[in-house]
């Protein structure tokens, strides 16, 4: 009797054993999704039409990591130190259930990692990418799963196994932010690149509008500006970066040029920083192609796909 009473958690017991649990799982999602999007980063797939997503999840990932990992540190410190003072501790039924629970989500986990490998090794279907993501998934959760069976058998109350695991991980958590930085690009370079994204879509909007301005009057607009429409709303886009108009020519009347100055470079596709925003199937930005510089985009309106509109009073309303 004496003893469950000395075993029962307390309200601190229950926050930082939830809390770690928490941020643990957090880590450890953040760490296989990191490295799956590098793995997608270093060794692209044809059949991957739309790239962009790489650097948003590798920008989620890696701020889940910075977070995640030192709450779990601390936490692991502030139980590991409990420990210490009330051994007893290790016995709580709490702490057994998170510890496997943890444990039966490693071993699914890896079970099914391994399922996966051995259906698409019969399937011919290795390739080094799919081998690597099995890899990392199957090395994290392998890790996971001997850390905690070591904790669950181990004796000793004072060990020095988890500060160099906590050294480890912590060096690991900055190496794998860090090295974000060489395989997508630093955060400024990927600023760089959304302001690029932001100016192509832009331009396709005014493009839109030209096209539309040529179906109504027969030829492009002598300047941007009178593209601007107070009845519907719309007024001309800028440069989102410095908030300067676009360049525009008009060449003949369906002919016109597009000009903006680029921070980064889309038109080499073989680039793994470039393949992050680069839709290489895309048919409706494959023309927007430009390096970092001053790029001009010549368009040519063909009159028998954008014919003029035949408007007359009365005729084209609904009877």
């Amino acid at each position: 009797m004496e003893n469950s009473t000395v075993l029962k958690s307390t309200p601190k017991d229950v926050f930082l054993h939830l809390f770690n649990i928490l941020t643990f799982y957090l880590s450890v999602i953040g760490f296989i999704t990191l490295f799956i999007q590098y793995v997608n980063a270093l060794f692209p797939d044809s059949l991957d039409y739309y790239l962009v997503g790489i650097g948003e999840t590798v920008r989620i990932s890696s701020s889940i990591i910075l977070i995640a990992v030192p709450a779990f540190l601390l936490t692991a410190w502030l139980l590991a130190k409990d420990l210490v003072l009330e051994p007893l501790k290790r016995d709580l039924k709490l702490r057994k259930w998170l510890v496997y629970f943890t444990l039966f989500v490693s071993a699914v986990t890896i079970i099914i990692d391994l399922i996966t490998f051995v259906y698409n090794f019969l399937s011919g279907e290795i390739t080094t990418r799919f081998f690597l993501k099995i890899l990392v998934v199957l090395i994290i959760a392998s890790a996971v799963f001997g850390y905690y069976m070591w904790d669950l058998k181990r004796k000793e109350l004072v060990s020095k196994i988890p500060k160099i695991l906590a050294i480890i991980l912590f060096i690991a958590m900055v190496s794998s932010v860090v090295a974000g930085f060489f395989i997508i690009g630093t955060p400024f370079e990927q600023r760089n690149r959304r302001f690029d994204e932001q100016r192509i879509q832009n331009l396709q909007t005014i493009q839109s509008q030209i096209i539309n301005y040529y179906t109504q009057k027969g030829t492009v607009p002598l300047e941007m500006k009178m593209l601007n429409d107070s009845i519907s709303g719309f007024v001309v886009p800028v440069d989102p970066k410095n908030g300067q108009n676009f360049e525009y020519s008009m060449l003949t009347k369906n002919k016109f040029e597009l000009c903006a100055t680029f921070d980064s470079a889309n038109d080499n596709l073989k680039q793994v920083g470039s393949q992050q925003y680069v839709t290489p199937y895309d048919s409706f930005n494959q023309n927007w192609y430009h390096k970092a510089q001053r790029t001009c985009f010549t368009r040519e309106i063909d009159p028998e796909l954008y014919k003029e509109i035949d408007y007359k009073p009365g005729k084209n309303f609904i009877q």
